[in-house]
């Protein structure tokens, strides 16, 4: 490949995919709306904010959230990409009682030998924020109705002086992170749905004894959320 066509696809991408996918189903208001722990990076220089529509309730988009983290419930994405780098990760498929109980001050782990983020914010059933004052990312819900959610993801950092940072933040970590980020918000959607749809059927019979606990977690939130 030449000069050229080496420049010919810098530009594109450049000039019509990261323009794509740093607002990934986000609609112009929500691209422009503040958000908690915007104030954390004030002044980045780099963000992105993806979002989609989820056919639940946002007590039963809530619980995914909350267990994230390669030591809980995983992150609902590439999980052979993500152990192909030693991230160790198993995804859950179902809400776990015992990890629900996230609070600011702990820590969510993306890799078993790289620092954790800390939890620096936590609205329950409103918002989760991870990270410090270089970088947050940040999950958003937010009721449209009564069985429909929409789900923002945020992502803010700042990047060090150098040819070398710029390449690795905007050639190789943005579109991987995109990537990922991506197929994490298409698999939480997917286990929310299928939850509401579980719970829907299962309102007019008894449970199975093995998602019984679940059900009553979920049913308890949805009473909280309102």
């Amino acid at each position: 490949m030449g000069v050229g066509s080496v420049g010919a696809v810098l530009a594109a991408y450049a000039l019509l995919v990261r323009p794509w996918h740093l607002r990934w189903g986000a609609t112009d208001d929500e691209l422009q709306q503040r958000l908690p722990g915007d104030e954390v990076v004030p002044y980045s220089k780099h963000e992105a904010t993806h979002a989609i529509t989820i056919n639940a309730t946002v007590a039963e988009v809530w619980p995914w959230l909350t267990q994230i983290g390669q030591t809980r419930g995983g992150f609902y994405s590439y999980t052979g990409l993500e152990n192909l780098v030693g991230c160790e990760m198993h995804n859950a498929d179902r809400v776990v009682p015992e990890w629900q109980d996230l609070r600011v001050g702990d820590v969510v782990w993306l890799h078993p030998k790289a620092p954790p983020l800390p939890v620096i914010i936590v609205e329950p059933f409103k918002a989760i924020v991870l990270g410090d004052n270089f970088g947050t990312w940040g999950l958003f819900l937010k009721a449209i109705d009564g069985k429909t959610t929409r789900l923002r993801v945020r992502t803010r950092w700042d990047r060090k002086p150098g040819i070398l940072d710029w390449v690795s933040k905007y050639i190789l970590l943005e579109p991987s992170h995109f990537i990922m980020e991506r197929k994490m918000m298409l698999g939480i959607k997917q286990r929310a749905e299928a939850l509401h749809k579980h719970l829907e059927a299962s309102s007019s019979t008894e449970a199975h004894e093995d998602t019984r606990h679940e059900n009553v977690f979920v049913k308890s939130a949805s009473s909280t959320a309102r």
